[in-house]
């Protein structure tokens, strides 16, 4: 029988644990390695884009909105200012049921159904932890009842902003205009002119007349506010602040008073009156009936007042002093004249006999003096003075259509004023190729005599115009005819 070996192999059992050991350590300094890779990788390599995450998620920057320009007229009258309106507001994703909530304020603040949908739409193109409006100006006793209620209601809370006032109303409203809501097609323009981020925390801006044409030196520059929130949103420190440069306020040569009593004057008329300084061309007054109240359109006009301002007969929303277009009438004498006597058609002494009417060259057609027996003989001067019509309708034949259009062109007829309001008209200045084009007919010799005094071809009355309160592709972008000084405008 065969004696087995009872003797273990140190020896082999050594070797083993060696090579167990030295893999087991390399696997560890691998791991190590790959740990140490990593974190590298994370404080090092990417240490500025986690930093940056972990900065969003603690640190908020909080846009602060810049105070609007004040608009004062020539005596230093405010004509359109700010002034502080308090406004409900709540951020959906910090409340557990809205629906519920919204039913819960009904009673708290007198919350209606129009806030509700009005709340509902503003929520459905707003981005996410944004505080949305409930109801806007609200009064004392409101704000005193919600403070009251304020821990039922999570998520909710009350926020004072300055709001566009116009203190008098319709007087003014197509020369200031109004600011409104900022809506899609203000955030598509602002977006493309590279100015959407100066309205970050800015809910209006100007639609109309001096609001609109000077938005820019009105709104001012958004500052903003670095704070650091804890994990539900709220504020726990401020970090930075940069305060907001405030609009800068514009002095019109516009003169209240007498706005006002032209105003008392056209009451219940359809009516234009602009009063200039025929000095300077400075604009006192300038008034168009009948008006509307721009303070309708601050908050966002209801569509029952909006569908009856659109639909009234009389037209308001027309401003009839800039975008009418009527017949000069006599009014365009002195540039006839003044054209004769420069393309030598006629001298000072230049002279026929008015026995009441003209006849027109080789025709039996008669045009009738507004004097029906005549002025007798004339000169260019007793012409101006006497407002005499067969001397000018002799005049314009003698011109022609072509000077007569190239010289009133001169005169600026057919153009844009300059004014500063982007809501205007240019009119139109009858030409050979306008009317071929216009009515498929030429220019006959008859057609120059009634179109530099009468009605002419294409002066139209304003009151037959569709009328639009916001529509800017409607409308041309005038030069701005404002002085640099002290912001005085050409108002």
């Amino acid at each position: 029988m065969k004696l087995q070996n009872s003797f273990r192999d140190y020896t082999a059992e050594s070797s083993l644990f060696v090579r167990r050991a030295l893999v087991a350590f390399l696997g560890i300094l691998l791991l190590t390695g790959i740990l140490v890779a990593n974190l590298y990788n994370v404080q090092i390599v990417r240490y500025t884009d986690y930093q940056t995450r972990s900065n969003e998620n603690r640190i908020k920057l909080v846009p602060i909105p810049p105070s609007r320009g004040i608009i004062y007229d020539r005596n230093g009258t405010p004509l359109a200012l700010n002034r502080t309106i308090y406004q409900l507001e709540m951020m959906p994703e910090k409340v557990d049921n809205v629906q519920q909530t919204l039913d819960a304020l009904r009673d708290v603040i007198d919350l209606t159904d129009d806030d509700i949908a009005n709340f509902k739409k503003e929520r459905s193109r707003s981005h996410r932890f944004t505080s949305i409006p409930v109801k806007v100006n609200l009064s004392e006793v409101q704000v005193a009842r919600f403070a009251v209620n304020q821990y039922r209601f999570p998520g909710v809370e009350v926020k004072g902003y300055k709001r566009r006032y116009y203190p008098y109303n319709s007087a003014l409203t197509h020369v200031i205009g109004y600011v409104s809501k900022i809506n899609d097609k203000d955030v598509d323009r602002l977006d493309k002119e590279g100015k959407l981020a100066n309205y970050a925390s800015t809910h209006d801006i100007g639609k109309l007349g001096i609001e609109r044409y000077y938005e820019d030196v009105l709104h001012g520059q958004t500052g903003y506010e670095e704070v650091e929130v804890n994990n539900r949103g709220r504020v726990i420190r401020q970090l930075k602040e940069v305060p907001p440069q405030a609009g800068r306020d514009i002095y019109l040569t516009l003169d209240l008073k007498l706005q006002q009593y032209i105003e008392t004057l056209l009451a219940g008329s359809r009516a234009a009156v602009v009063v200039t300084d025929p000095r300077t061309g400075s604009i006192l007054a300038l008034v168009s009936t009948p008006s509307y109240d721009p303070n309708l359109f601050v908050d966002g006009i209801s569509s029952k007042d909006y569908s009856a301002l659109l639909n009234d007969p009389n037209t308001p929303l027309v401003n009839r002093a800039t975008q009418g277009v009527y017949p000069p009438a006599s009014t365009v004498k002195p540039y006839v004249a003044v054209s004769a006597l420069s393309a030598n058609v006629i001298t000072r002494n230049t002279s026929l006999f008015d026995p009441g009417w003209w006849q027109l060259p080789g025709s039996d057609k008669r045009y009738r003096d507004w004097k029906k027996w005549g002025h007798g003989h004339l000169n260019v001067t007793k012409a101006l003075e006497e407002s005499a019509d067969t001397y000018f309708y002799q005049v314009a034949y003698d011109m022609g259509i072509d000077r007569l259009s190239e010289w009133m062109s001169k005169f600026g007829y057919g153009h844009y004023t300059g004014i500063d309001l982007s809501e205007e008209r240019s009119g139109n200045m009858p030409t050979r190729e306008w009317k071929l084009k216009r009515f498929k007919k030429p220019w006959y010799q008859g057609d120059t005599i009634p179109g530099r005094h009468r009605t002419g071809l294409l002066d139209r009355n304003a009151d037959s115009d569709e009328q639009s309160a916001d529509d800017p592709d409607k409308r041309r972008s005038g030069k701005s005819a404002a002085s640099a000084a002290k912001h005085r405008r050409r108002w």
